[in-house]
């Protein structure tokens, strides 16, 4: 069982930076890919970021290649998403998800591959 509980989130100024912190309870993190989604008002969840258990391994959705960076301390049970040059299209609740998985460079980008969910954390972009 791994318990998610994201921070960070707030409202920026457009091309200003955030970072968001998620950290894990559990004995499962290690053993984890960690990914991060985003959902805005009227539009289905979506893929942002994920990283692989022992970080070797990332993936990014397209739009936020170059301008946001994944990355996780699995000594402190965490998992980070740095989010620069925020545009008011970023606007939306994100959360973290993780995902118990045997090989060491596994991600995912489906929703449906992650067991566990954090409650997530508001991020406004202002125009």
């Amino acid at each position: 069982q791994v318990q998610l509980a994201e921070s960070g989130g707030g409202l920026v100024q457009a091309g200003g930076s955030l970072r968001l912190s998620c950290a894990a309870s559990g004995h499962t993190f290690g053993n984890s890919c960690m990914g991060w989604f985003r959902q805005a008002p009227g539009k289905e969840r979506e893929f942002v970021a994920a990283i692989s258990r022992n970080g070797g391994n990332t993936q990014y959705e397209d739009s936020v290649k170059g301008r946001f960076a994944i990355f996780r301390d699995n000594g402190k049970n965490t998992v980070y998403l740095q989010m620069n040059s925020l545009k008011p299209e970023d606007t939306a609740v994100y959360y973290c998800a993780a995902r118990v998985v045997g090989s060491y460079q596994s991600t995912s980008a489906y929703t449906s591959g992650y067991a566990y969910w954090g409650q997530g954390t508001q991020v406004t972009v202002s125009s």
